[in-house]
């Protein structure tokens, strides 16, 4: 690697933290470097102006859109933007937790043209919807079961990629709402033969959104795979899930139509729990379906 480009969409985030800490290890690598934070029209004037911050370390620079263009065209423009021939996408919400994060990528990256380093779980937060889910989760992350199925497992929280390579693929301007742009790209780049390599070189997911709000995150998430479910099939579990119990399907519907909102308010509430949270994605994914022929 000669040179690297650190891309880090954000929309209402604060990553100064993120940036500062890139950085500093960015400055100690023997390649020309630029951290380049593109602001997806965030709403929340107090977060975009710390994050203006950033324009005062060295090769480092903030892009703003006046708009909210979308999850995937957020990241096309970055991947337009930048300047060198590896692209290392981050998530905003993401903390480095590894001195040793940026050099890994660089020994990686002789192998592939695309690493995925996945992400490591901060500590549970008791009451935490989202903290719960993903410790439960934690296993999913970890770098062997990613390795078993690297393209339905790939996520752009952390990965890196020529710059070529994702001009060739970029992200699919269907997806502005949360969920399933990486999805679909790994997808993509299944079928045009191009490896993905799995690495242990995480970064730390440690921001976890109130109850209420991953809970509507959740089911944007859901409405995003329902739209795109044709382009996703054989790539989602929850798709394979939903079609396993297709003989049922009107049954959990017409659970999820009495209960929904009692689960609802028991998982915005302060003791979610796992297995409500699993019923109730299930039932309303499923009743999603309720109008097809």
């Amino acid at each position: 690697m000669n040179s690297l480009s650190i891309l880090i969409p954000t929309y209402n985030d604060r990553c100064v933290a993120l940036v500062t800490a890139l950085h500093q290890q960015a400055e100690s690598l023997a390649v020309d470097y630029e951290v380049i934070v593109a602001d997806d029209g965030s709403t929340d004037a107090d977060v975009v102006a710390d994050n203006r911050r950033v324009n005062e370390l060295p090769h480092c620079r903030m892009i703003e859109s006046p708009h909210n263009q979308g999850r995937a065209a957020i990241r096309n423009l970055l991947a337009q933007e930048a300047r060198h021939e590896w692209l290392l996408f981050i998530d905003s919400d993401m903390l480095v937790c590894r001195p040793d994060y940026l050099q890994h990528y660089l020994t990686a990256c002789q192998e592939a043209d695309v690493v995925d380093g996945g992400v490591e779980i901060a500590p549970l937060q008791p009451g935490n919807l989202r903290s719960l889910y993903e410790k439960v989760s934690e296993q999913q992350h970890v770098v062997e079961r990613r390795r078993q199925s690297p393209y339905q497992d790939f996520h752009t929280a952390n990965f890196l990629i020529r710059r070529s390579l994702m001009l060739a693929h970029p992200f699919d301007l269907r997806f502005r709402r949360y969920g399933y742009e990486d999805v679909l790209l790994g997808k993509q780049l299944e079928q045009d033969g191009i490896a993905i390599l799995h690495v242990d070189n995480p970064l730390l997911f440690g921001t976890f959104e109130t109850n209420a709000a991953f809970v509507s995150k959740t089911e944007e998430g859901l409405r995003t795979l329902y739209h795109f479910r044709r382009d996703l099939q054989g790539y989602s579990r929850m798709l394979v899930h939903a079609r396993r119990l297709a003989p049922i399907a009107p049954l959990v519907r017409l659970w999820h139509r009495i209960f929904a909102k009692v689960e609802r308010r028991h998982l915005t509430g302060q003791h979610p729990t796992i297995f409500v949270f699993h019923l109730y994605r299930l039932g309303y994914f499923l009743t999603l379906f309720r109008d097809d022929a």
